[in-house]
């Protein structure tokens, strides 16, 4: 009986709009029905308009990528938590990140806050195989952490290695990750600006040095992965962002590929990273009053360590009055000819070189800039 009335209630409904339309006057009525209950001709697909060939820049980006892919990695991490109640332990799924391929022998590098407080890794390759990593060594000043997978055959290639220090503002960048676990998503920008610091807000307190400024688009997921030039080279780590909404501002972060260069293989030979140090003592603190009370130059070292290398260049440290005040020694004013106004900014300029390196120390000592060269030695 239903099946009767619905038919039947259709062609009334349209009868009575037809007579609606009819007794109102609309305009091209017949028209109308005309083309309502007209036969339909056989649809088809449109005919696709010829391409033509690629854009030069588009075929290189496309190259660029089938090449790097394969180097970049997906990380997923778990962490330990344990039960309130039943006091048992297990894991948890707790982020993902990037990574690449270092070398032939399966290291794998990324940045430390991927893996930070992380009791597992797997890494997952382009053609879909995973495998559990192995943490070899950390660097939380540089944001750096190497990893090593055994891979038994088709082993995915290195990124090839770029260089860092002679960058150019305007230079366009690739940056190749897994940003909201979008595995192996590719972005384009240009380098926006260099020798950028990072404060060490969420750092460990740790302030990272010379980084590369891009605005190609990085996001959550996008840490540890590389940042490429034209050539399809490795410059940097994309490390960061800077976002009040948490999303891609245009402003991203990579630490540069000469720091990762004489950072990792320190981390793969040791498990740490050792800064190159004078052999004396500093305090941020104290150097910021002296500047205020005393319009200090430069940094005041406080102490030189007995037998160091700052001792056998000839600094002298600070020294303590009958009154209890503080007589200042030598003032670092540069480091080869590069200035110095604060300990971070001393640092800084000290982990540019390696254990072993000779520098020219410029101080101020009784009013009267001196040159010294110092032997770097390994740091605390």
């Amino acid at each position: 009986m239903r099946d009767r009335f619905l038919p039947r209630l259709f062609w009334l409904t349209l009868a009575a709009a037809v007579l609606i339309l009819v007794w109102r006057g609309a305009p091209n009525i017949e028209g109308w029905l005309e083309g309502l209950f007209a036969p339909k001709p056989d649809a088809a697909p449109r005919v696709v308009a010829a391409r033509g060939d690629l854009a030069s820049d588009e075929q290189a980006t496309i190259e660029l990528f089938e090449r790097a892919k394969d180097s970049v990695v997906y990380i997923t991490t778990r962490g330990q938590v344990r039960d309130f109640w039943t006091r048992n332990v297990f894991t948890v799924p707790r982020g993902t990140g990037s990574g690449f391929i270092w070398d032939e022998t399966g290291h794998v590098i990324t940045n430390y806050h991927v893996i930070e407080n992380a009791s597992e890794a797997t890494v997952k390759l382009a053609d879909g195989r995973s495998y559990k990593a192995a943490l070899v060594g950390v660097s939380p000043a540089h944001d750096i952490a190497v990893l090593r997978i055994g891979v038994g055959f088709k082993r995915p290639p290195p990124v090839p290695l770029g260089e860092s220090h002679n960058l150019k503002v305007g230079q366009k960048v690739f940056a190749i990750g897994n940003p909201f676990g979008l595995d192996w998503t590719l972005t384009t920008g240009v380098v926006s600006a260099l020798d950028r610091s990072l404060g060490g807000e969420g750092r460990n307190g740790a302030t990272i040095d010379h980084l590369i400024q891009s605005d190609a688009a990085i996001n959550p997921g996008n840490s540890g992965g590389p940042l490429l030039d034209s050539a399809g080279r490795l410059i940097g780590i994309n490390t960061a962002i800077y976002s009040p909404s948490g999303a891609s501002a245009g402003i991203g972060f990579a630490v540069p590929v000469d720091t990762v260069n004489r950072v990792v293989p320190q981390l793969i030979k040791d498990g740490k990273y050792i800064r190159p140090a004078l052999g004396i003592e500093v305090d941020e603190n104290v150097n910021r009053r002296l500047a205020e009370l005393r319009k200090l130059e430069g940094v005041l070292i406080l102490r030189v360590t007995p037998g160091s290398a700052a001792e056998a260049a000839g600094l002298i440290g600070a020294t303590i009055s009958r009154d209890g005040g503080i007589v200042p020694g030598d003032s670092i004013v540069a480091i080869n000819d590069q200035p110095v106004d604060s300990v971070a900014k001393l640092l800084s300029r000290l982990d540019e070189f390696k254990i072993g390196d000779q520098v020219k120390i410029s101080v101020l000592r009784d009013g009267a800039k001196l040159d010294l060269t110092v032997t770097l030695q390994p740091g605390v």
